[in-house]
C-alpha cells in the first residue's frame, strides 16, 4: 500500500518562491525557488521529516486525505494541488530481522560499546543510524 500525501503550492513569482502546505501535516510545509517540480520534492522531504519526528515522538501520523475534499478549502484557493508519494516503509516502526556483515573488530567495538550503554549491538546500530 503506498501513501500519497496531497499538497497545495501556491505558484511562485521573479520575487516569490513557491509555497508549498501540507493540510493532513500540521505544521508541514516547505518552499522553492526555482520550480514547481522542485517544490514538489522538497515538500517530499519535509513529509518524510514531518513522519520522522513524528514517529520518534511516538505520535501518530494521519492518513492522506482526499485531494477533492482538500482542493474546496477557502484557505487554499487558486493554488495548485499535487500528490507526493511516501514509501510505506517510513511508517512503520516493525521490526525486521536483517544479516549484515562487518569486521570481527568492528563488531568487538559494537558489543563493546553496546555493553557500557546498557543496550544491545542491535539498539546501537539504530541509534546510530537514526543520529546519521
Amino acid at each position: 500500500m503506498t501513501f500519497r500525501y496531497p499538497i497545495a503550492i501556491k505558484p511562485g513569482t521573479k520575487t516569490r518562491a513557491f509555497s508549498v502546505v501540507v493540510p493532513d501535516l500540521p505544521g508541514c510545509f516547505s518552499a522553492a525557488d526555482d520550480s514547481i517540480d522542485q517544490a514538489i520534492e522538497l515538500a517530499k522531504e519535509a513529509i518524510e521529516l514531518w513522519i520522522e519526528t513524528a514517529l520518534d515522538r511516538n505520535e501518530a501520523i494521519p492518513h492522506p486525505s482526499n485531494i477533492a475534499d482538500l482542493q474546496k478549502k477557502r484557505e487554499c484557493k487558486g493554488w495548485v494541488w499535487a500528490l507526493v508519494e511516501i514509501d510505506p516503509a517510513l511508517l512503520s516502526n516493525a521490526i525486521e530481522r536483517v544479516n549484515i556483515t562487518l569486521p570481527k573488530r568492528i563488531l568487538a567495538k559494537l558489543d563493546k560499546t553496546a555493553k557500557a550503554q546498557g543496550t544491545t549491538r542491535s539498539g546501537l546500530i539504530a541509534e546510530l543510524a537514526l543520529r546519521a
